[in-house]
């Protein structure tokens, strides 16, 4: 086996039973280069990586580093031949400060320390250009600092072959540009980086190969230089496809939501959002960026019914009906649909069948003593055959099917209810490519159905071409809402980090809004200057 390839994978199989993850797969990581991993959700990618980084065995198969034939049983053997796997959901330790993160699977058990032991963390941050305070406490820690320890943690063990899953998904604009130039400058230090990420422009922008899964096999490994996106997309898919997103212009409808001066607290009594208005107008989708953690969750709990609001009004025709249940705002008139963020924690009951989370919806509809579990049954095959939802049946419990599958399962469940408004938080997250845009144009045919739509996303990209508006929250103020098509990525990200304050320049400013203002636009068509 060559020595120029920092990794090389030889025939790789794994199987999970009758489901084969990962079929004979055969690739390389050469040193001192970036290696984009593609593939639709369910072609092995995380499992693959997985078997590098030791949590998984293959069945068949041979791995090499540095051209020499090992075996990885634990994340104890991945990390003393140098592989670190930096995973989508961190694996800190929250009430610990950064430091003692990194050296509590560094330092050997003792009464003393090395005393060098900052300078070297220290060493490592100057190095690569990372920023990071060694005493502040993982909870205090925003998406990006968190993320960059991760990866001073892995640089710290030795490791020169890293992986990350999804480096990019919940990070601004200005984020991910620190975050690639640091990569390069792990690159040029003979360091060997594979991405695992949907994210199409970013795989053009840092890679320099991509290998491309489809179903747990191998399809091929491209220089990135001479590919292109829609190559790509038909590689991973085996098909081509529109990487379009529509954006149907609506007539401007009467608000079916306003909120006024909204404020709500997080779950330890911190403000989260701080004195917000605007409102969700029918046949618009709204989105709203930010951050990670900056409110959006709270907010759109709130806007459910699902969290108190410390001050402010929810108005739906002239009513305010803040303090209602789900099921009394229902009754208002207001057919509420929200797809959480949790997927399994809040949406969906994971040890029940498709069938069954099918029914959570409207099981209190029914007129007699019994469900309907036939029309259930039905439901669910439905959004299976609708957004090709992989499982063996409807009566499959929903915790055996892997995350994209999983938020198919709930789009489906809570668009199949018919609302008038959807409140949806990430709703692609995780989904490949294919189910994404199957995903944008459901939302479409909602918005042209005049449903009012409040989209809570992370692709800043995805969110210009499918918003019709976006508003963008800062430790929960709002910057702003500006018109997608008026608007930058550079803009949204200065806005989101606090740096550009726009809430005087667009409609739907937070402050002085007199109290019938919104509606009053709305009834006679009437718009503040954009």
């Amino acid at each position: 086996m060559s020595q120029q390839y920092a990794i090389a994978l030889k025939g790789i199989t794994k199987t999970f039973g009758s489901v084969v993850a990962n079929k004979n797969i055969s690739l390389n990581v050469k040193e001192g280069e970036i290696l984009a991993l593609l593939g639709e959700n369910g072609s092995g990618k995380t499992t693959l990586m997985n078997m590098l980084s030791g949590i998984y065995q293959p069945d068949s198969g041979e791995i090499f580093v540095d051209g020499k034939a090992v075996s990885i049983h634990s994340p104890e053997d991945a990390k003393r031949l140098g592989i670190g796997m930096v995973h989508q959901h961190f694996k800190l330790v929250d009430v610990f400060s950064a430091a003692d993160n990194i050296w509590m699977g560094k330092e050997k058990p003792g009464l003393r320390l090395k005393k060098d032991r900052f300078a070297k963390i220290d060493e490592i941050a100057r190095k690569f250009g990372f920023e990071m305070d060694q005493h502040k406490k993982v909870y205090n820690m925003s998406v990006s600092e968190k993320q960059t320890l991760e990866i001073i943690k892995v640089l710290y063990y030795g490791a020169k072959i890293i992986i990350l899953d999804e480096p990019t998904a919940v990070l601004t604009v200005q984020e991910i540009d620190k975050l690639f130039a640091v990569l390069r400058r792990m690159k040029e230090d003979g360091h060997s980086i594979i991405i695992i990420t949907h994210k199409l422009n970013e795989v053009m922008a840092i890679s320099d190969r991509v290998a491309i899964l489809r179903k747990g096999e191998y399809i091929t490994t491209v220089d990135t230089r001479e590919t292109n996106e829609q190559a790509l997309t038909e590689w991973m898919v085996g098909r081509k496809i529109d990487l379009n997103i529509d954006r149907p212009v609506m007539e401007k409808t009467r608000p079916l939501l306003e909120l006024r001066d909204v404020s709500i607290r997080n779950d330890e009594g911190a403000v989260a959002i701080d004195g917000v208005n605007f409102y969700i107008r029918g046949g618009e989708i709204l989105g709203v960026a930010g951050i990670a953690g900056c409110g959006q969750k709270e907010l759109c709990e709130a806007i459910a019914g699902l969290r108190p609001l410390e001050k402010g009004q929810m108005i739906h025709k002239g009513d305010n009906i803040v303090g209602l249940s789900p099921k009394a705002i229902h009754e208002k008139g207001i057919s509420m649909s929200f797809i959480p963020e949790d997927r399994l924690g809040m949406g969906l009951a994971p040890s029940l069948s498709i069938t069954d989370n099918m029914l959570l919806k409207n099981y209190a509809e029914a007129k007699g003593p019994f469900v309907d579990r036939k029309q259930g049954r039905a439901d669910a095959q439905e959004v299976i055959e609708q957004l090709e939802v992989v499982t063996p049946s409807t009566e499959t419990p929903v915790r055996r099917l892997s995350g994209g599958n999983v938020q198919k399962v709930l789009l489906g469940r809570e668009i199949k209810a018919g609302p008038n408004v959807i409140v949806t938080a990430y709703p692609v997250r995780g989904l490949d490519i294919n189910s994404s845009y199957t995903i944008y144009d459901i939302l479409n045919q909602q918005k042209q159905a005049g449903v009012g739509i409040l989209f809570v996303g992370e692709d800043l990209d995805v969110m210009l071409s499918l918003c019709d508006k976006i508003l963008v929250l800062c430790h929960g103020k709002v910057m702003g809402v500006v018109h997608a098509h008026k608007t930058t990525k550079e803009e949204l990200g200065l806005m989101m980090t606090g740096a550009l304050d726009l809430t005087n320049k667009y409609e739907d400013k937070p402050a002085g809004i007199a109290k019938d203002t919104l509606f009053a636009q709305a009834e006679t068509g009437e718009e503040q200057s954009q």
